[in-house]
């Protein structure tokens, strides 16, 4: 058992001292000959305060929300300035996770023997996740996965909870068991059972739900994995499974809590989330090898961390709504254009605005979507949410950017009335 970590040990997250100002000027989002720490130019690549246009690649108002397509979401200038911060030095990766961890559990006031690793994304926080189950701190098993043999090797998922993310469970070579009712639960459970897993957007798909679930887990005593990758807001989130007693839990950095889009969380039992870490980079030889996340990362986690759980989560909603509501009374001017509002249950849990048109609008919303993304400025936005026309939510967009959707999703509708 040459692997074992101290999960308790403290590392290199201390007291800091007061953020300085920005690296960015406050409100600019190109500064133009951009400046490091105040001091020396920005020469070649970059001068100009804007790399996409020099490299030909066209920014886009993003009304679609957190996309990893996109890039996520848009960082805040104090976390940019403290990742600058943890770029200056080295340290001991798996002490800075422990400590980062530590932190983190604090932050969020997590049960008891609960602790948290920053992984790169949540589809990471997955695969480590489950090779940690697997593998307990097993050196032999940690180098083999995914050959499994010696090891328990099925997960059980409910069949509609399928989707393009369990790929990173197949990644440690496990076989699926797709259930649908208790019973097949219960059929289901061997001695090969290494885990439970849930996929938390789809909960209201399924026959058993979240709570349900983990109960079931509990009851075969199988430890039991919730991927609630964008499932904040709310913020209560990020501690209410770990509450109900889900063994792990994963959640993406870059989303709503504006990390790195290169990190994530695995929240979980210390003794798993320390297993994980033993799977996962820096530790060679390791099925997470490939999934390095780096110490600016982590430090940048635990700020956006910090900053998230200080905001004003319902004066945000409120203002989210208000922007989607400028854009409607801009485009319900149009005949025959009309709105309306809902909040999706869960994951991407923000206002959002469903925008149609009847027959003196005669185009599919497709052609609408292409349009918009052919625009100067590009903006993005689709049909979605099994609903017609377009959906788009407005929490990814930048201050003045919702006039400029009214102004180019009027134009386009007006061009093509009938």
């Amino acid at each position: 058992m040459g692997l074992q970590l101290n999960w308790n040990r403290r590392g290199f997250l201390g007291t800091a001292a007061a953020v300085a100002a920005s690296i960015f000027g406050p409100g600019k989002l190109w500064a133009g000959a951009a400046k490091v720490n105040g001091t020396a130019a920005v020469t070649g690549f970059g001068q100009t305060g804007n790399v996409y246009d020099e490299l030909g690649v066209p920014t886009v108002i993003n009304c679609e929300g957190t996309m990893t397509m996109l890039g996520g979401s848009i960082l805040r200038p104090e976390l940019e300035a403290v990742m600058a911060m943890a770029g200056r030095h080295f340290v001991s990766i798996p002490a800075l996770e422990v400590a980062a961890g530590k932190r983190i559990s604090e932050m969020l006031k997590l049960p008891d023997g609960y602790s948290a690793l920053v992984t790169s994304g949540a589809a990471a926080a997955i695969q480590s996740g489950l090779a940690g189950i697997l593998t307990g701190d097993n050196e032999s098993f940690i180098r083999q996965i995914p050959d499994l043999t010696g090891m328990k090797s099925e997960v059980i998922i409910q069949k509609s909870h399928r989707n393009p993310f369990d790929h990173q469970l197949r990644n440690t070579g496990i076989k699926l068991v797709e259930v649908e009712t208790r019973d097949q639960v219960r059929q289901a459970v061997s001695d090969r059972t290494a885990m439970m897993h849930f996929s938390n957007f789809a909960n209201a798909t399924g026959q058993i739900k979240v709570d349900e679930w983990i109960k079931l887990g509990k009851q075969y005593n199988i430890p039991c994995m919730n991927d609630a990758a964008a499932d904040t807001p709310p913020v209560s989130h990020l501690w209410d499974y770990a509450n109900m007693g889900y063994d792990l839990i994963t959640f993406s950095g870059g989303k709503a809590m504006r990390g790195p889009q290169c990190a994530g969380l695995l929240i979980g039992r210390k003794d798993l989330v320390g297993y994980a870490l033993l799977n996962n980079s820096p530790n060679e030889d390791t099925i997470g090898r490939s999934q390095k996340v780096g110490k600016e990362e982590i430090i940048g986690m635990v700020k956006a961390l910090e900053l998230y759980l200080k905001e004003d989560h319902d004066a945000l909603t409120r203002e989210w709504q208000a922007r989607l509501e400028r854009i409607s009374g801009e485009l319900t001017k149009i005949p025959g254009v009309s709105t309306s509002f809902f909040t999706p249950d869960i994951a991407n849990h923000v206002p959002h605005m469903q925008i149609s048109w009847d027959s003196r609008v005669p185009l599919e919303s497709k052609q609408v979507s292409q349009m918009l993304r052919n625009s100067k400025p590009s903006i993005v936005i689709g049909g979605g949410e099994g609903r017609p026309g377009l959906t788009m939510c407005s929490f990814m967009l930048q201050p003045g950017e919702d006039k400029i959707v009214a102004e180019q999703l009027s134009r386009v509708l007006r061009e093509h009335s009938a």
